[in-house]
């Protein structure tokens, strides 16, 4: 079982769902900012341990994923929508299909951690969740901003094209910024024996938590700034003394948080919303994984010198959780006419993705192999 599940299986058995043994209290707001600090971290040590000579080899990959594959999804997501949900406006749909869209690091790192994936698809599943999540801020901002405005008339092209700009262009200063920062500090402080051991773990902490900050504060997307930051800390930091330990105790602390969340997710909102599914529900969050998934990855690897088991894999290996669920709590301020359905088709699929794509990870790896 991966970590994940097990913490939200805890959460579902002991909470208010089954044994009722204890409550959360945690409100929403607090519970997004949970899930933005343990996504923060996961990206920014992902990102900081990109093997570049593979990513520089195949980068053509993760580009197909995220330009051709991602605005895919997000289109089969709609068309999914008008075939299921009866009744719902286009703004709706895509405001269900761009929150289910981003895929997950923290759930996939049984995948992109494992030796035994051929590492160009491992670098390539890590790319993609690390910037996939911060191109589709932007995206659902420009949806609420429409369906606010009552008619997309108001809103150009430009709004859109600016908007987007804007998140990943702030995201990416802010990020650079921090990370050379924070690396000369790093340097700085280690030739005058100003950082002990014991605060190593809150230095990659810090960097990643100001690098989401900053860009927040200035604009941007703070997932694209922790992902750009990661990455070019990685750089620099293996041009001088190895730190991987020092990022592998942050992983740790990453992990934790990340624990936390799903442990709330599945006492505070699986319960709450459980009692409401109903067959248009599960049969969307099915297709989410899968279908809707799965062909747009295929149509943007084609052509990529790919092998077909290997396209399949990195279709069913896009597994939805922290970003989703950090969507999920944004779109609750909105009143969308079926806000409470869109609200519980996510929840149930990142309960599915979680229990499925736990399961799956090392069986898929073997046949992979074979």
């Amino acid at each position: 079982m991966s970590g994940p599940f097990l913490a939200l299986l805890v959460g579902l058995v002991f909470g208010p769902l089954v044994l009722n043994l204890f409550q959360t209290r945690v409100r929403g707001e607090e519970f997004k900012f949970i899930a933005e600090l343990a996504l923060a971290l996961v990206l920014f040590t992902d990102a900081s341990k990109a093997n570049l000579k593979v990513l520089g080899k195949n980068a053509s990959l993760p580009i197909r994923l995220l330009l051709i594959g991602l605005p895919l999804t997000i289109g089969f997501g709609i068309f999914g929508g008008f075939l299921i949900f009866k009744g719902y406006s286009w703004i709706e749909l895509g405001i269900l299909a761009t929150m289910l869209a981003p895929t997950d690091a923290a759930l996939g790192k049984a995948v992109v951690s494992n030796p035994a994936v051929p590492v160009k698809i491992r670098e390539s599943l890590n790319v993609e969740s690390g910037l996939n999540d911060g191109i589709c801020v932007p995206v659902l901002f420009l949806l609420i901003a429409v369906f606010a405005s009552r008619s997309g008339d108001n809103l150009s092209s430009f709004y859109g094209l600016a908007l987007l700009g804007k998140e990943i262009g702030i995201g990416l200063l802010a990020g650079c910024a921090i990370a050379l920062g924070g690396y000369w500090l790093i340097q700085v402080s280690e030739r005058r024996h100003w950082l002990s051991e014991s605060w190593d773990t809150m230095v990659i902490v810090a960097l990643a938590f100001s690098c989401f900050a900053l860009a927040q504060i200035a604009g941007g997307s703070g997932f694209i700034a922790c992902f750009a930051g990661g990455f070019l800390f990685g750089v620099l930091n293996r041009k001088s003394k190895p730190k991987l330990d020092l990022l592998e105790s942050a992983e740790g602390t990453g992990d934790t948080l990340s624990l936390i969340t799903w442990l709330i997710f599945g006492s505070l909102v699986v319960a709450e919303f459980i009692h409401e599914l109903n067959w248009q529900i599960v049969l969307y969050a099915i297709l989410s994984l899968t279908v809707i998934r799965m062909i747009p990855v295929m149509l943007s690897l084609f052509n990529s010198g790919v092998l077909w088991k290997e396209k399949l894999f990195m279709g069913w290996f896009g597994p939805r959780g922290l970003a989703s669920i950090v969507f999920a709590i944004m779109v609750m301020e909105v009143e969308l006419a079926h806000k409470s359905t869109i609200i519980l088709t996510v929840a149930f699929t990142i309960l599915l993705s979680v229990v499925l794509h736990g399961f799956t990870a090392k069986p898929f790896i073997k046949r992979l192999k074979s």
